[in-house]
């Protein structure tokens, strides 16, 4: 397993070089830069002062001769500063990616501890009466707008029962009392972005549940455990989940880290203050530290997916060795 950890680890570190240079490239080549921006503030600069701060701050230079010392000063440990908040881009980014985890955690857990039992459940009997109400609800689920999601929540529960705030965040405020206080506070505010982000991943688990399911009950194995005498019950969840559940851990493995870079709409349309929001509001500023480093976490964070997806796939298949997955790549 160590060895097999050590060439995905490399092969991500490889990637993530990679796609740091194409980001930085992407962003670079973007019409304006922070000279332009302090030149429009500014109507005292002249033309010799602006090519002499793009002289200062390495702006005149080859782009890929600019990539190679802001590689060298990321490995020391410097990301730089971020020109919207005036600080360093790691203190920005902390308290936001922290924010984005729990929110993408907590929806996450949600949609697999309801889409397993549904999806189980319609597998059970196909085209019977669950079954049918369990597609229809997914349907509808993967037919609705994240936004539309959103808004609709925010009609009922925020404006029309007011049971919870439309948008926002709470601190966690500090000493024993003040922090459960808070963190109540902040779970009212959770409510509405999780549950949204529940549904909208909630039908697709489901579908490929149901489909893994169906699936996995129909193999020979299924028919000789209960030949045998095996309980229903126990062919069902001890045999025929854990094979059903392979293609489902890939789904959700690389659902995180699409929903890590994705949870955008979620975040502006409630206010909530994470990585998503933060990368959109950083690009239309043209805060270019903010962005590359923001959208290298989520590039990160979608290849840490792809590893948990592999270990997960030896976990639940005792026939799927490390040494299987590693010939694999």
């Amino acid at each position: 397993m160590s060895s097999f950890l050590l060439r995905r680890l490399i092969g991500s570190l490889v990637v993530l070089a990679v796609m740091s240079f194409v980001v930085y490239a992407l962003i670079g080549l973007m019409p304006g830069d922070p000279i332009d921006i302090m030149i429009a503030a500014d109507p005292n600069l002249t033309p010799a002062d602006s090519e002499r701060l793009r002289r200062v701050y390495g702006l005149d230079l080859p782009i890929w001769e600019r990539y190679w010392h802001w590689l060298t000063a990321a490995l020391g440990g410097d990301l730089g500063y971020s020109r919207t908040y005036n600080r360093p881009v790691l203190d920005i980014l902390a308290p936001r990616l922290g924010s984005t985890l729990v929110l993408l955690g907590l929806s996450s857990v949600l949609a697999m501890a309801i889409a397993l039992p549904l999806g189980i459940v319609a597998a059970l009997r196909p085209h019977g009466a669950v079954d049918n109400a369990v597609n229809l609800f997914c349907f509808a689920g993967i037919s609705l707008p994240p936004f539309w999601l959103a808004l609709l929540m925010i009609l009922l529960f925020a404006v029309g029962l007011g049971w919870l705030p439309a948008g926002g965040m709470a601190p966690l405020d500090g000493g024993p009392e003040g922090f459960w206080a808070g963190l109540a506070a902040k779970a009212r505010f959770l409510v509405l972005p999780v549950a949204t982000l529940t549904i909208a991943s909630l039908a697709a688990y489901t579908r490929f549940m149901r489909a893994a399911m169906i699936e996995a009950l129909r193999q020979d194995y299924v028919r000789t455990a209960m030949a045998k005498g095996a309980s229903y019950r126990r062919v069902v969840l001890g045999h025929a989940l854990r094979n059903a559940l392979l293609p489902l851990v890939t789904i959700v493995a690389l659902d995180f880290g699409q929903l890590f870079s994705g949870a955008l709409i979620t975040e502006t349309m409630f206010g909530y203050l994470g990585m998503g929001k933060l990368i959109y509001d950083s690009i239309l500023g043209n805060d270019f530290n903010l962005a590359l480093v923001g959208l290298l976490f989520a590039t990160l964070i979608v290849l840490l997916g792809n590893v948990v997806a592999d270990i997960g796939y030896a976990a639940l298949d005792p026939r799927i060795s490390y040494r299987s997955l590693a010939a694999s790549r």
